[in-house]
């Protein structure tokens, strides 16, 4: 028999469809309860015509080309010249280091890019044809900016000047201090006073710490420290009849300068004084830190700006400004260049990288300047007793007392200006003057982009403590407070091979030979164990003598070289006098060949 065929599953082979050219093709059986259905089928595109509408992969949209960086914006965010792999000797220790290179490549330039997000643009007074900025004054500028802005000009008039005053680093909040006593802080945009009292004694300085919520105010005999409610912390007596005081955000110090001519810098973190010592300039009255390294500059009567460290009793450099007494001193916040001002009637500009004796720019002025200030955007303010102008950049130099260089804008105060400071991230710049303060509207004159990551003007509470526990775990010590901080990074040579020729030594130290003869006793008594055992003891107590001893000198020899400063390559170290009597006690002893 032959096999069955198999019924048709799919397609019913008697029926039939017509197409739409004339062809017959093979139907698909309808089910029972498709059979009496009467309605309208719809129709669904078949699966070749679906494959028409997906895009094909080659015809895809191509990614947008990104744009070039321009070379000058990418060498502001460089971080130097590349590190050469020449030198590496294996090839694991070369692919990494040029993998390293490649990260900061990229790095740089993403910071670049980023100013393309910038929202805001820093701009500047233009004047008319026949009319220079010099010209305008604060109502005219009022007039003709935005209700935010104008809202930031206001006078206060007070009656216990003269006045000191500081912004916080974020520009926020605004503390005041008067001679006769009087002390305010508050937040200086919605004008929400925090405290206000007096201390009931005369009042120096005032300064805020690493937080708004404490600063300090330097009175009559003592330094105080007060909260943002204006409760009394904590009184620090070991800085005394304190003329100025400075703060190191990112050491935690608190710098003083007294009228003994002692220079202190308190670390607020664990409270303890890391410096403190006469640095025989008399009466200090000009100070400033430089934010760069950390450098304290101090201004004296004879012209001389001397820098200090903490660590260094002597001071790291000198620098001959003016013939004449400083009269004001001041560091832009990069920290590069140094302005000063002395009672020749100069203001001169200097290039602290290099220390050169010939000064960048100066400004030629009628009456000498009593205070000196820089903003975020290297404008310069100048004060001559109640008149003040402002210049565009401290590079361009000029003066009154050169026409073809006129100020950016000029102003006169109701009374003597005692100091003036501008606010960060913002176009205003605080007078305090001998009865009040004024709030003054430079446009262009602050930094209109912040980072939030750095100072974040519009911090909450928990943003404040979670960036202060940031900034204890990053705190620099004060013994990298130097010149030139990138010595950080180098390798110092001599030091590093006289420890380890220190080290190489102690492997050839051997302890002294101990000659001992136990005294004998009677019969009974003593015994060639106990013998041993006293003099494994003895040879003990020799050997942890012996080890203090050259753990001592090794001690010496660091301590030495530090104070003596870098030694060249070629130059020979000696060692202390500890040391060598160290060695020359155990020295390796020679194997003597025996005669039998």
């Amino acid at each position: 028999m032959g096999r069955k065929r198999p019924s048709a599953r799919y397609f019913d082979r008697g029926a039939a469809v017509k197409t739409e050219d004339g062809e017959e093709k093979p139907s698909k059986p309808k089910r029972r309860q498709q059979k009496s259905f009467t309605g309208d089928f719809l129709k669904i595109q078949s699966q070749e015509k679906r494959k028409t509408l997906k895009p094909k992969r080659h015809e895809a949209t191509e990614k947008p080309k990104k744009q070039k960086i321009p070379q000058e914006l990418l060498e502001k965010y460089s971080r130097g010249a590349g590190v050469d792999a020449i030198g590496v000797k294996t090839r694991h220790f070369k692919e990494k280091q040029k993998r390293k290179e490649v990260y900061v490549e990229y790095a740089t330039e993403q910071a670049a890019r980023t100013e393309l997000l910038l929202q805001e643009i820093p701009g500047q007074l233009e004047a008319d044809e026949g009319e220079t900025t010099a010209e305008y004054r604060q109502a005219e500028i009022v007039a003709n900016v935005d209700l935010q802005s104008a809202a930031k000009h206001f006078t206060l008039k007070l009656d216990f000047g003269p006045y000191t005053m500081r912004y916080t680093k974020n520009g926020r909040h605004l503390l005041l201090g008067g001679r006769r006593g009087h002390v305010a802080a508050f937040d200086w945009v919605t004008k929400r006073l925090h405290c206000e009292f007096n201390v009931m004694e005369t009042v120096a300085d005032v300064q805020w710490l690493h937080v708004p919520t404490m600063y300090a105010v330097a009175q009559k005999e003592w330094v105080y420290f007060y909260d943002k409610k204006g409760i009394e912390l904590h009184c620090v007596k070991r800085l005394t009849r304190v003329n100025r005081l400075d703060f190191l955000p990112y050491h935690f110090l608190l710098a003083a300068g007294n009228s003994a001519g002692y220079a202190s810098w308190l670390d607020v973190s664990i409270g303890e004084l890391v410096g403190n010592f006469n640095t025989g300039l008399g009466d200090i009255r000009h100070m400033r830190h430089n934010p760069g390294n950390g450098v304290l500059c101090i201004g004296g009567g004879k012209g001389v700006v001397s820098m200090w460290s903490p660590k260094v009793r002597e001071p790291l450099a000198k620098l001959l400004c003016h013939p004449t007494a400083i009269t004001a001193l001041t560091v832009d916040p990069k920290g590069v260049h140094l302005v000063t001002a002395g009672l020749d009637r100069l203001v001169k500009v200097w290039d602290v990288r290099q220390l050169s004796d010939k000064p960048l720019a100066i400004f030629n002025l009628r009456l000498p300047a009593n205070e000196l200030e820089v903003s975020q955007r290297g404008m310069l303010a100048l004060s001559q007793g109640t008149y003040l102008e402002t210049y565009t950049d401290v590079l361009l130099g000029g003066g009154t007392g050169r026409k073809n260089k006129l100020p950016y804008l000029r102003q006169r105060c109701d009374a003597f200006v005692n100091e003036m400071r501008f606010c960060p991230y913002e176009d205003v710049l605080g007078v305090a003057t001998g009865s009040g303060f004024q709030s003054l509207l430079v446009p262009g004159c602050g930094e209109p982009n912040y980072d939030a990551l750095e100072d974040n003007p519009f911090e909450t509470s928990k943003q404040r403590r979670e960036h202060e526990v940031h900034a204890l775990l990053e705190k620099i010590p004060p013994e990298l407070i130097t010149l030139d901080p990138h010595e950080i990074t180098g390798v110092d040579v001599p030091t590093l091979q006289e420890k380890i020729d220190a080290k190489r030594q102690l492997f050839y130290l051997k302890p002294p030979r101990i000659n001992m003869n136990p005294r004998h006793k009677m019969k009974g008594r003593g015994g060639s164990a106990k013998a041993a055992r006293n003099k494994q003891i003895v040879k003990d107590q020799q050997r942890k003598e012996f080890i203090a001893e050259v753990r001592k000198a090794k001690k010496d020899v660091i301590a030495n070289h530090a104070e003596g400063g870098e030694e060249t390559a070629g130059e020979k170290v000696k060692k202390p006098k500890a040391m060598r009597s160290v060695l020359d006690r155990f020295k390796p002893q020679k194997k003597q060949k025996s005669t039998n």
